[in-house]
């Protein structure tokens, strides 16, 4: 390449996209191009888009518009969800390249294929028979935690949800691959890795040998150098007597949980197609909160879904009390062309849906507090992972709660006393 050719990224979506557009963005710099930021004017732009919500499809267009307006002679390289779902409805002025969520780690083949044809090539391939596309990734932006994706793809079928037809179905990494991956990050000097996937729970269920979930924490957990295995977004299916268990047995693994509720409502979780009752998401919290002492769990809800009556909203708010959340992402639903959902009678009001969204994240904010206020007096240990314009130290502690320290370098874990809180992080001192 007589000269370097320049290329930027944007990741819209969830933790997934963002580890497949870092194994993108090593594809091409293995390749000779040089990474540059989105915001400045670059040779091929890579944009990973969404299509969970119809706002998620209207950021993605937005984007790859704007590319176009940044550098009009720019190659655009559309991926990801939307692109699978509405592949022909992308080649818009300046797309060179369109994939789906398959051939990613191709991108710098087929992107220079369609350049030297001179033509937009459109790489989107059925997901029926999907294999478990084998990305790498070596390192992350930041020097602290690392995203590992370990599991592709859904067959839950909430009404709700288009994942499933974009995602195809369920595919979980071999165990030694995971094992290398974490090997490779320790040595770039990652301490901590979190362990996600489409539907994180179906991990092992494709490949019948009896490899499960916890076999997979297990391989990175025991790699020289990480120090910390935190989960992604789990249901609660998945906490068993067995798994409490073998999660007690991994010294390593953060004792933060996020399991999604989405409704605190029988019938509407009946309605969402969620294969659990808010008793069965109750007992799962509780066997997580005496197994550790420092458990916090962290969930996703969501308001306003077809036919929710203020009754089934209260008892919303009754299982969220109960379960105590340390943090709550909470939404307002949004109807999804495509999904039983969007056919459902009874549609909540926008404006209702947005009430209840807003009381809540109150609700959240309240819980938050809380369980930032108990840790007060507690010791725990902090992953430093920046300093902050003051000059302290501001890090995670196993819970995921921020804490501000005096002290304390990027990439150390320290001890530290929690002497205070605020509605967002805790303050602690270094154990001498």
């Amino acid at each position: 390449m007589s000269e370097q050719k320049t290329v930027a990224f944007h990741t819209l979506g969830c933790k997934v996209n963002q580890y497949d557009t870092q194994a993108m963005r090593e594809r091409f710099e293995q390749a000779g191009y040089r990474t540059t930021e989105f915001d400045e004017r670059a040779d091929i732009y890579v944009v990973n888009t969404c299509t969970v919500t119809g706002t998620g499809d209207k950021k993605s267009m937005q984007i790859i518009r704007r590319c176009h307006r940044q550098n009009p002679l720019a190659q655009i390289v559309v991926t990801g969800c939307l692109a699978q779902r509405a592949a022909d409805e992308l080649t818009l002025p300046g797309v060179r390249l369109v994939l789906g969520t398959q051939r990613r780690g191709e991108v710098v083949e087929l992107l220079e294929q369609a350049m030297a044809q001179d033509c937009a090539l459109v790489a989107v391939e059925t997901l029926r028979k999907a294999p478990f596309e084998h990305l790498m990734v070596h390192a992350h932006e930041g020097h602290t935690r690392a995203t590992m994706k370990i599991q592709e793809g859904c067959d839950r079928w909430c009404t709700y949800c288009i994942i499933p037809s974009v995602r195809g179905p369920i595919r979980s990494r071999p165990v030694d691959e995971i094992a290398a991956e974490a090997q490779s990050l320790a040595e770039a000097g990652f301490k901590e890795v979190v362990l996600t996937g489409i539907h994180l729970t179906s991990y092992g269920r494709d490949v019948k040998d009896g490899t499960t979930l916890l076999d997979a924490i297990r391989a990175a957990h025991d790699v020289p150098g990480i120090a910390r295995v935190r989960l992604g977004s789990l249901e609660p299916v998945v906490v068993t007597p067995e798994f409490v268990e073998g999660i007690e047995a991994l010294p390593k693994v953060c004792h933060q949980f996020h399991l999604a509720l989405q409704s605190g409502s029988d019938t509407v979780l009946a309605r969402m197609h969620r294969r659990y009752t808010s008793g069965e998401f109750l007992t799962a919290c509780a066997m997580l909160c005496e197994a550790f002492e420092d458990c916090a769990l962290t969930t996703d809800v969501m308001t306003g879904f077809p036919g929710e009556t203020e009754e089934e909203f209260a008892q919303t708010k009754d299982t969220c009390t109960k379960a105590g959340f340390a943090r709550m992402h909470v939404f307002p639903y949004s109807e999804r062309e495509g999904t039983k959902a969007a056919l459902m009678p009874d549609s909540v009001p926008r404006h209702i849906r947005e009430e209840r969204a807003r009381e809540l994240i109150a609700l959240g904010r309240t819980l938050e507090k809380n369980a930032l206020a108990a840790r007060i007096g507690k010791e725990e240990e902090v992953l430093v992972e920046e300093i902050d314009e003051q000059g302290n130290g501001v890090g995670y502690t196993g819970g995921y709660m921020r804490v501000c320290v005096k002290d304390g370098k990027p990439g150390e874990i320290v001890r530290v006393r929690i002497t205070g809180a605020d509605d967002e992080e805790l303050t602690g001192e270094m154990e001498k």
